[in-house]
């Protein structure tokens, strides 16, 4: 199986970043690709064997999807690896930089879209997840 790799380098510490990642509250807030999609659920077991969701919407109601999966490994403030429900892996590490902390995600590609699709979609994520740890 392929894997995509999507990276940032985020102006914050790592506390500040990883409860930004793991709170469900933000997570509502910058887990989008794009304006016109929210997410209007998250929940988040952060633990071994725990479950996470995030309920993925347009907008305007055309289409909707659960990104969910099982926690493999948490790391606080390291790392976090897991299951999605598909199969697929994905493994984020939290580095720290000086006044930075590097955010470098790996996963598992799917088979319904392209690679540049897959990769534009999640780093089109990771890019919000930064701009909105950067205004907190």
């Amino acid at each position: 199986m392929e894997q995509i790799t999507v990276k940032t380098t985020i102006k914050g510490t790592p506390n500040k970043v990883w409860d930004i990642w793991t709170t469900p509250k933000h997570i509502k807030t910058w887990n989008t690709a794009s304006e016109d999609w929210h997410t209007t659920r998250a929940e988040n077991d952060l633990k071994v064997g725990g479950k996470f969701l995030s309920r993925m919407e347009a907008k305007d109601g055309s289409f909707s999807f659960d990104f969910t999966g099982t926690y493999d490994e948490v790391s606080p403030l390291e790392c976090i690896a897991y299951t999605m429900d598909d199969g697929r892996k994905a493994k984020t590490n939290f580095t720290p930089k000086e006044d930075y902390t590097e955010v470098i995600t790996v996963f598992d590609a799917e088979t319904q879209n392209s690679i540049e699709v897959q990769k534009g979609g999640w780093q089109a994520i990771l890019d919000n997840f930064k701009k909105y740890v950067e205004n907190q």
